[in-house]
């Protein structure tokens, strides 16, 4: 809902405030970027009923406009809004209420319980069918070869190597490690940097982006940036993730195209992924970049709540060539 617009003067300063607040405290640059649009739809809803003053906001107000969120339609694929996205609404209502109350305003009143759901809902996870079929479709995901070839090196950062958006956009060239096979990670959460391995399959790939095709990207001889934009400067967030909804598009799988696969998502189905081969979930706890195991337990509880069929069929699935999964170990000696 990004094209939105507002004509209350009060709701539109509030709103370049608050986004200038969640920067200031060093928010993520996408949480900097979606909650200021998310708080935009909500001060069109309240202007098109009519409230035009924070004070004149009650209980009922907010519950109704979270009644709207919840039926009305999914504005990118069919069908409604998911149980996560709706949760990310009442994160910014909350959040714009504790942005209030450091502002000296008593606040909104919010009586919002938090949507639930299993785990495959909340974790958005592709299969490795799904995962090939990715790769596949980066051969259409844009008319120009070094774009092509770009998403697939994309795919291999955000997928193969299980990298998180912001580990993705300051990636450097001399982060590739080829004699090591290694991805050194040097902007990791909380700056805690750590080496990701990378397979032969996926460093043949990023070996032919940043030979043959990176050099016909403007700038490529000046910047370090592993990824370029059309201007020659660091490929962003959102740019990456427009890339991503291209190259889902171009799969043609509308079941894919329907759900809500995001960057992260491409991160856990990594993490799933190797936890299906038989990793060791401590190799991956370290793979991933997480402080703690309790970070990674959510990956084997996904697995529990797939029951006993489905991981019988993962392990005929295991017989497939390890070729066609960029960075899938047989085991978890890989790490």
């Amino acid at each position: 809902m990004k094209k939105l617009s507002l004509n209350n003067h009060s709701y539109k300063v509030l709103l370049q405030e608050f986004k200038q607040w969640l920067d200031i405290l060093g928010y993520a640059e996408t949480t900097v970027y979606n909650l200021p649009n998310h708080l935009k739809e909500f001060f069109n809803y309240l202007e098109n009923n009519n409230i035009n003053q924070l004070n004149h906001i009650e209980t009922n107000h907010v519950t109704d406009y979270y009644k709207y969120l919840q039926e009305r339609p999914n504005q990118r694929r069919q069908g409604g809004l998911s149980k996560g996205y709706l949760n990310k609404h009442q994160q910014t209502l909350f959040k714009f209420r504790e942005y209030l109350k450091h502002h000296n305003h008593k606040g909104i009143n919010i009586h919002l319980k938090y949507e639930t759901g299993n785990a495959r809902d909340s974790l958005s996870v592709c299969n490795l069918q799904e995962a090939k079929q990715l790769f596949k479709a980066t051969a259409f995901s844009h008319e120009q070869v070094k774009l092509q070839q770009r998403d697939k090196a994309i795919l291999v950062c955000f997928y193969s190597c299980g990298l998180r958006r912001n580990e993705v956009v300051h990636l450097n060239l001399g982060d590739v490690l080829f004699d090591k096979e290694r991805l050194f990670v040097r902007q990791g959460k909380n700056y805690k940097e750590r080496f990701v391995p990378i397979n032969k399959h996926s460093s043949r790939i990023l070996e032919e982006y940043i030979y043959d095709y990176r050099p016909e990207f403007r700038n490529s001889k000046e910047s370090e940036a592993l990824f370029l934009n059309y201007r020659g400067t660091r490929l962003q967030g959102m740019s990456f993730a427009n890339r991503l909804w291209a190259i889902i598009k171009a799969t043609d799988n509308k079941e894919l195209q329907e759900r809500n696969i995001t960057l992260h998502s491409l991160r856990h189905s990594i993490a799933t992924h190797l936890l299906e081969q038989g990793a060791d979930i401590e190799h991956i706890s370290k793979f991933l970049g997480h402080n703690s195991l309790e970070s990674t337990q959510i990956y084997t509880h996904f697995l529990e709540i797939k029951g006993d069929d489905y991981v019988q069929n993962l392990f005929r699935e295991k017989r497939l060539q390890q070729q066609d999964y960029p960075n899938i170990p047989k085991g978890g000696k890989s790490f």
